[in-house]
C-alpha cells in the first residue's frame, strides 16, 4: 500500500457550540480528563515548537505538568535548545495529539520562566532518580557515548545516597500563557469540527468556528 493511500474515517463524536465553554481552560481540562480516563498512553504528552534566531523551527515532545487559567507548565534544562530559543524568542506553540480520541488541541502563546520557589517545589516532588538524571544530563549537548552519561548518573547516585538533592540552578519550568487555543474534533469525510479561542484586549475570549 502506498503511503498516499493510508487513511481512515473519523466520526467517534462531534463538537458543536453547545459543548463549548466561555473560556478555553475548562474545555481543555474536560478533554484532558476524557483522554486520561480512556487509558491512552502519555495523555499529558505535548509538542513544544520554538524558533531559533535564524528562523528555524524546532519541535520536541515534553510532558504537561500543570494547567490553570494562568497557563500551561512544563519543565526542562535551561541550557537545552528549547530553553535557549525561548530566551531569544518567547513565542511558542504547543500541540496535544490525542489521535485515539480523534482530537487535537493547538495552543499559541508566550513562555515565561517559573519562579525559583515553583521550580524547587516541583523538583523535590519528583522521584529521586529523575532528580539525579536532571543533574547528570547537560541536555542537548553532544556526548561521545552513552556510558559517559551512565557513569555520571551512577556517581551522583552514590554521592546522594541520603539527604535532599539540591535543586540545580540550570533546571526549571516555563509557563506558556496562551492568546490562542484551537480545539479540533475529527469528522466524517474530513469535515472536521474546529473552534478557535482568541484572547481579546479586554481579557475576554472570543470564539470562532473554522473551516476544516
Amino acid at each position: 500500500m502506498a503511503i498516499s493511500d493510508i487513511r481512515r474515517q473519523y466520526g467517534l463524536r462531534t463538537l458543536d457550540e453547545s459543548q463549548l465553554t466561555a473560556e478555553p481552560f475548562a474545555l481543555f481540562e474536560r478533554w484532558l480528563k476524557d483522554t486520561i480516563e480512556a487509558g491512552i498512553p502519555d495523555p499529558t504528552a505535548m509538542t513544544v515548537a520554538t524558533v531559533s534566531a535564524d528562523g528555524q523551527p524546532s519541535q520536541r515532545i515534553v510532558l504537561l505538568k500543570d494547567v490553570t487559567a494562568d497557563g500551561f507548565v512544563f519543565y526542562t534544562n535551561y541550557g537545552s535548545r528549547k530553553a535557549q530559543e525561548l530566551a531569544e524568542n518567547p513565542k511558542v506553540s504547543l500541540h496535544f495529539p490525542w489521535f485515539f480520541m480523534e482530537r487535537q488541541v493547538r495552543i499559541c502563546g508566550t513562555a515565561h520562566k517559573m519562579s525559583m520557589a515553583e521550580n524547587a517545589r516541583y523538583f523535590l516532588s519528583r522521584p529521586k532518580d529523575s532528580q539525579l538524571a536532571a543533574l547528570a544530563s547537560q541536555q542537548s549537548k553532544p556526548i561521545a557515548k552513552r556510558e559517559l552519561l551512565m557513569t555520571q548518573f551512577s556517581q551522583l547516585k552514590a554521592k546522594f545516597t541520603s539527604g535532599e538533592i539540591p535543586v540545580p540552578d540550570f533546571w526549571g519550568g516555563f509557563r506558556v500563557v496562551p492568546h490562542q487555543i484551537e480545539f479540533w474534533q475529527g469528522g466524517e469525510n474530513r469535515l472536521h469540527d474546529r473552534f478557535e479561542y482568541n484572547l481579546a484586549e479586554s481579557g475576554e475570549w472570543q470564539i470562532q468556528r473554522l473551516m476544516p
